[in-house]
């Protein structure tokens, strides 16, 4: 409404401006001079109304936008004024006005209940811009680094001189692990970053979590595991030891007294003499069982060399064909770039693939056109990795976690450390090993490199 009675104003004005500026033109050539002064006098009027009357209504909305801009919701225009256009325009500006402070306050109000949250939470979080001013950081973040306030990341440095350099580093979509000690306690921390962008500024938002109890559950649950399997191995070895050698001795035993050797039939000694050999098989059994944890232990540290991944998988590719007797299974290598190249130790990551590769042939050996692949390529963050797929009945869910435990395994054969071992191997490389397995459908290994 305001709109169309200040153009209805804005029309008359400029009709009238034409209509006095036609008289004016009209009385020239007539020389009616009282005629000519008159309009020329009412012309000038005109126009220096007209321009009164659009800057009155443009000082109106500059002072309207420059309140709303400095967050100036006080100003109010009069509503009783004489002109009605004005007068509804006052009014369209007080009520958007209002209508601006109150999505205004409802914006503080938000920005409060979120900033409390933030307060509250349970992991340290901040953000800072790319010359290392500290927008944010909640109060549990600045009892993990036991520094308050925190205005840069420099003062990181007062904290500890390592974890500042993880900060002045930090990639968007970077993972860390960094230990914090002090004269208290050492605090074990998880460090993530993400990128966000801010009326227009970069910024990295970090959020820093104590995992120290969670690490802790971890190691005691593993050792939980390992001993649950290391009883059990031991158990099935000692077991016919222990009742074998029972039964040796009741042979030349007899109520507490030693059996005289003219005594002794010779299906006696013969039935020692198989004891006997059965006792030294389950000790090399046993023997060998401890080898395997110390070639667990003992995993020499990595040679890294440059090798080409098309040279590397033509090794294995030999090796596995090798082991394709029943013409149903197939193996199969794939690697992009075609001269992608990885850093490793070549011995330590060809017996891992290996190994995993005679797993997966092993899985799929039973299945109808059974599928092994292994697929080397670069992640969008520029990390490598190595795939093993296959097409095998999979791993049940309740033993996903425990196929990594030493000695665990569900074949009749093997001692059960080759998943161990190749976990360890990837740890010493700086990388890991993970698994994903949709029963009857797909296995895959992935081995990720730093």
């Amino acid at each position: 409404m305001a709109s169309t009675h200040f153009y209805i104003q804005l029309i008359i004005r400029v009709l009238l401006i034409t209509a006095t500026a036609m008289a004016f033109a009209f009385s020239v050539p007539n020389k009616w001079y009282l005629m000519l002064a008159l309009s020329l006098i009412l012309l000038v009027s005109q126009v220096y109304s007209l321009i009164v009357f659009i800057n009155r209504t443009n000082r109106k909305i500059a002072y309207f936008f420059d309140a709303i801009r400095n967050e100036d919701f006080t100003l109010r225009f009069p509503e009783r004024v004489s002109i009605k256009s004005f007068k509804e325009l006052n009014q369209s500006l007080n009520r958007v006005n209002g209508l601006i402070q109150e999505v205004h306050l409802q914006l503080q109000i938000r920005e409060q209940y979120y900033q409390e949250i933030l307060k509250q939470a349970s992991i340290g979080i901040m953000t800072y811009n790319e010359k290392g001013h500290i927008l944010f950081s909640n109060p549990t973040l600045e009892k993990l680094l036991d520094h308050s306030p925190l205005n840069h990341i420099k003062q990181l440095n007062q904290v500890d001189g390592n974890l500042y350099k993880i900060f002045e580093s930090f990639e968007p979509f970077e993972r860390k692990l960094f230990q914090l000690s002090n004269e208290r306690e050492q605090t074990q921390l998880a460090i993530k970053s993400t990128p966000l962008t801010l009326d227009g500024k970069s910024l990295l938002l970090v959020v820093v979590q104590d995992i120290h109890k969670e690490l802790d559950e971890k190691e005691t649950e593993s050792w939980v595991r390992l001993i649950r399997v290391l009883t059990h191995e031991i158990m099935n070895t000692i077991t016919p030891i222990a009742s074998i050698s029972d039964s040796i001795i009741k042979y030349y035993r007899n109520n507490g007294k030693i059996v005289p050797m003219e005594e002794l039939e010779e299906s006696q000694i013969k039935n020692t003499l198989k004891g006997l050999e059965v006792i030294k098989e389950q000790g090399g059994d046993l023997m060998d069982f401890v080898q395997s944890y110390r070639s667990l232990l003992h995993v020499p540290e990595p040679n890294k060399t440059i090798v080409s991944a098309k040279e590397l998988f033509g090794k294995i590719e030999v090796l596995m064909s090798a082991r394709l007797h029943d013409g149903q299974t197939t193996f199969a290598v794939e690697f992009h770039p075609e001269n992608l190249e990885l850093f490793i130790d070549e011995k330590l990551i060809t017996q891992v693939l290996i190994n995993l590769g005679k797993n997966a042939l092993q899985a799929v050996s039973a299945v109808e056109k059974g599928r092994v692949l292994m697929v080397a390529g670069i992640e969008s963050n520029g990390k490598k990795y190595i795939e093993i797929r296959d097409n095998g009945p999979g791993i049940p869910p309740d033993m996903i976690d425990e196929i990594f435990v030493p000695f665990f395994t569900t074949k009749s054969e093997g001692t059960g450390i080759g998943l161990s071992l190749s976990k360890r191997v990837m740890q010493l490389h700086g990388g890991g090993i993970q698994v994903h397995s949709v029963p009857h459908k797909e296995t895959i290994f992935r081995l990720t490199f730093a």
